[in-house]
């Protein structure tokens, strides 16, 4: 079976690939100094509980954490006997390498969104994914990831809010009743919501004019679907997209080595 690892700045996601479905999705915080062994135990214990054999053989890893591939390294050597795939290092192929600046390095969560959605959707993509930051990924007709746009993500800028205001309380992230807010609360609730209705909106508009032909906008990411019920601001709604990325990246280079 195949261990599907994706490490992003906030959690890290572990799914059970047996060849045609996931078996079981876990996740957990991202801390650099889990080891190994930590990583295990809880891995194993979970799989357990989930009557899942532990006959993993093969990792693939996306990772935004640099410190924290190291020890996913070893997790796969010492627990699984396999050297894992990382995305974005020389030895693990993309289906379509991306067309950005010489020098750029494109975040492996980006590359591994857009192979993904491509094989999916097709090309002519906008990728939107809300995570720790809002990204916008271009996908071209051949699949290839051509450039985005990087925001902050919701949970960032609600943070930032009440780190700076001292009298901003926390909130959650939900669709007010109305735009304008009569207390605090539905104030910040309301420009948050609002507010990242109207950033996709226009940022995907201003992709598409400068794009300059029809595409399709992918939604992902766990406040996608709240995002999308008030507006109806994605083509479709992706809630595996990373993972499913991972499969098919893993299938090109078992296709290819």
């Amino acid at each position: 079976m195949l261990l599907c690892i994706d490490c992003g700045n906030t959690n890290t996601v572990f799914s059970v690939w047996n060849g045609s479905e996931f078996l079981a999705t876990f996740r957990a915080s991202t801390e650099h100094q889990r080891t190994a062994d930590q990583y295990y135990v809880w891995l194993s214990t979970l799989m357990q509980h989930k009557g899942l054999p532990m006959d993993i053989d093969e990792v693939i890893v996306s990772s935004t954490v640099p410190r924290v591939v190291f020890n996913l390294r070893v997790l796969s050597d010492r627990y699984f006997n396999t050297r894992p795939l990382v995305v974005g290092k020389p030895d693990c192929l993309l289906p379509a390498a991306p067309r950005v600046d010489a020098g750029t390095s494109v975040g492996p969560d980006r590359l591994v969104n857009t192979a993904g959605a491509y094989d999916r959707h097709g090309g002519d993509l906008i990728v939107v994914d809300y995570g720790t930051a809002t990204t916008f990924d271009v996908v071209a007709e051949d699949g290839a990831y051509v450039g985005g746009v990087i925001a902050p993500g919701v949970n960032l800028s609600l943070e930032a809010l009440h780190m700076a205001a001292a009298a901003l309380p926390n909130v959650d992230v939900t669709q007010p009743q109305n735009v304008i807010g009569t207390n605090t609360v539905a104030c910040m609730q309301s420009g948050i919501f609002w507010g990242y209705i109207g950033l996709v909106r226009e940022i995907c508009g201003r992709i598409k004019a400068e794009y300059d032909r029809p595409m399709r906008i992918i939604g992902t990411g766990g406040l996608a679907p709240l995002f999308d019920r008030a507006d109806g601001l994605f083509d479709t709604i992706e809630d595996d997209l990373t993972m499913h990325g991972l499969t098919v990246i893993h299938r090109f280079n078992k296709e290819n080595t």
